[in-house]
């Protein structure tokens, strides 16, 4: 066995906290835990469960997802459809892909998180930076990133305003 393989059982095998990614032999470790980034993951699950069963869709936070054979990615939200067969680690590509940007976060790395994603066949893919209360969305039928308030999924009734959970968070922000 080499360390490549070694690396990728290690990583199967065991449970992080945080979860990381497994790139190329290499265990990752992902940027979460400030509060933006966590008060934007509960609003948008929250946005995400008052349309799950109507539209056919589950929103899974911070799941493996197996983007190539020698990479594994933890988006932080992925939503699949309900009609998949259930997958300990998601193999298909979801209907959506979302980031939430940390302090830490630079453009370069997660374009790089994004790049698997598209390879992998994901139709649609969102960023959100809840410290400069800005999102851009990426699709197949709309290929380059555009800034925007208002998500949704092309071809599906997945639509949400961003705005007010930015003006909730600033708000929130101003109470310190």
């Amino acid at each position: 066995m080499g360390a490549t393989e070694s690396t990728l059982n290690r990583y199967l095998g065991t449970l992080f906290r945080p979860d990381c990614d497994y790139v190329d032999g290499e265990i990752l470790e992902r940027n979460v835990g400030e509060f933006e980034h966590s008060f934007m993951l509960s609003r948008l699950l929250l946005e995400f469960s008052r349309c799950e069963a109507k539209f056919g869709m589950e929103p899974l936070p911070s799941v493996r997802m197996r983007v190539s054979e020698t990479r594994f990615r933890v988006p932080d939200v992925c939503v699949v459809s309900a009609a998949d067969p259930f997958e300990k680690i998601v193999t298909r590509p979801p209907l959506l892909c979302v980031e939430i940007l940390s302090s830490e976060d630079r453009w370069a790395r997660i374009t790089e998180r994004f790049e698997d994603y598209r390879r992998m066949g994901v139709p649609t893919l969102w960023a959100v930076d809840p410290i400069e209360g800005k999102a851009w969305a990426w699709s197949i039928g709309n290929p380059e990133w555009k800034e925007t308030i208002v998500l949704d999924v092309p071809g599906t009734p997945i639509r949400i305003d961003v705005a007010p959970i930015f003006a909730e968070l600033a708000e929130r922000k101003s109470k310190q």
